[in-house]
């Protein structure tokens, strides 16, 4: 049976990091994660972590000045200093509350300056990662919701990856922002097993619960199992109403 991780940069947004780290357990989550966690003291989440015996699977790098328009600062050349400030911030971040993965947020950008700065950046990241036993992810986004995002699509990633060339560097598998930008679900996920570090889930087209849309979950979900893919699914989508109300998908998936 397949493990489920609430996001909650998303689920339960009124509550504080530690609260929201307490309902996801009530609600029978196996795993959290999170997006920007840095303005809670690392202790209290460590301790809600403990209480729980819930795992943070992941975080995000800061996307650096949001007012100005950013959405992640790595592949944007000449803010190099800045990026591996984001980047340093969130491995210590991680290791300090036993996270195990860490998102590098690419920003708004394109070309071969960018792919280039992209590329020693997460060579940077994956250095660091490394001395913690971190596990560094890349994520396309789909153009409608991060226009201009550097990083779009699976084969995208898969060269960035290829040419960081570092062992703990992987792929994170939206399948929200896959089935916009590219579609063919299942032979993406078959296709890509060994690259993908982590799975996240959305209803397409309005990203709320995966219960509805274009996307078939029920089928997804059989599929992922049938892969042998052992490791907790992200949900990572944007609630209807309260994230208690919708969570009949994960009642239904769990009876």
């Amino acid at each position: 049976m397949l493990r489920f991780s609430a996001n909650l940069g998303f689920l339960w947004q009124e509550l504080s990091l530690p609260d929201a780290i307490r309902a996801a357990k009530s609600a029978g989550f196996d795993a959290v994660e999170c997006h920007y966690p840095y303005d809670t003291p690392v202790e209290a989440v460590r301790q809600a972590l403990a209480e729980t015996g819930l795992s943070m699977l992941g975080l995000n790098t800061s996307r650096g000045n949001v007012q100005a328009g950013d959405n992640g600062l790595a592949a944007l050349p000449g803010r190099e200093a800045e990026a591996r400030r984001a980047i340093d911030q969130a491995i210590g971040y991680a290791a300090a509350i036993g996270a195990q993965n860490v998102h590098v947020m690419a920003g708004k950008s394109s070309g071969e300056e960018a792919r280039a700065t992209f590329i020693a950046n997460l060579r940077h990241t994956c250095g660091r990662a490394s001395e913690v036993g971190i596990t560094v992810l890349i994520e396309p986004l789909n153009s409608r919701d991060a226009p201009g995002y550097f990083l779009q699509t699976t084969d995208q990633a898969l060269d960035i990856i290829s040419a960081v060339g570092a062992g703990n560097i992987k792929l994170m598998f939206d399948c929200y922002h896959i089935q916009i930008m590219q579609g063919d679900l299942t032979q993406k996920l078959e296709a890509l097993l060994g690259a993908i570090g982590h799975i996240q889930i959305a209803s397409v087209p309005d990203r709320r619960e995966p219960d509805h849309g274009e996307i078939d979950y029920r089928h997804i979900f059989r599929f992922i199992e049938r892969l042998g893919y052992d490791r907790p699914i992200g949900a990572e989508y944007r609630p209807a109403t309260t994230t208690e109300a919708g969570l009949g998908w994960l009642q239904a998936y769990r009876s």
